[in-house]
């Protein structure tokens, strides 16, 4: 199973307290060796998504999105992401989405789904929740998931969708 490094959380609890690029500059080689460890994890972490979904990254290295943040338009100049995250896309057209990880020092968060869900995205989602809906309905009705997320957000429909039942 993976694990992540606690050098990588270390560092990232230093830069938070000293996002600068003097600080940056300074400690590049931390940075760098928690990067060897991060990608280690993402590595281990696609091989076991690998296992139980066709994956399109080649490799966790790929993965990763980069520290240094754009601050062209933002109020907040602070040069680097307190946070290593990465992106696993699935593979194939049929196959949208993918699996999203997030790790700052006090917060961590793997998920996975898809933006814009298109005709044919959501008449899937909605034939599989049809065929058995009791899985999302534990979810949903889980006290952890209610508190976290607080349940379903976001525009509904009015009436069933064509060929569903209320």
């Amino acid at each position: 199973m993976a694990s992540l490094s606690s050098k990588v959380l270390n560092f990232l609890k230093q830069l938070k307290k000293n996002n600068n690029r003097d600080w940056f500059t300074e400690n590049k080689g931390d940075y760098q060796e928690a990067r060897v460890y991060m990608e280690a994890f993402a590595d281990e972490l696609l091989f076991g998504m690998q296992q139980i979904d066709d994956i399109e990254t080649p490799t966790g290295k790929k993965s990763l999105y980069r520290i240094y943040r754009d601050v062209r338009f933002s109020k907040d100049k602070t040069p680097y992401k307190n946070s290593m995250s990465g992106y696993f896309k699935r593979a194939t057209a049929a196959k949208r989405g993918g699996y999203y990880f997030h790790f700052e020092p006090d917060h961590v968060m793997i998920g996975g789904g898809f933006w814009g869900p298109n005709k044919d995205d959501l008449n899937l989602l909605r034939e599989q929740i049809s065929q058995d809906a009791d899985p999302l309905r534990v979810v949903l009705s889980d006290n952890n998931f209610t508190k976290n997320y607080g349940g379903l957000i976001g525009d509904q429909l009015k009436t069933a969708p064509k060929g569903f039942q209320k």
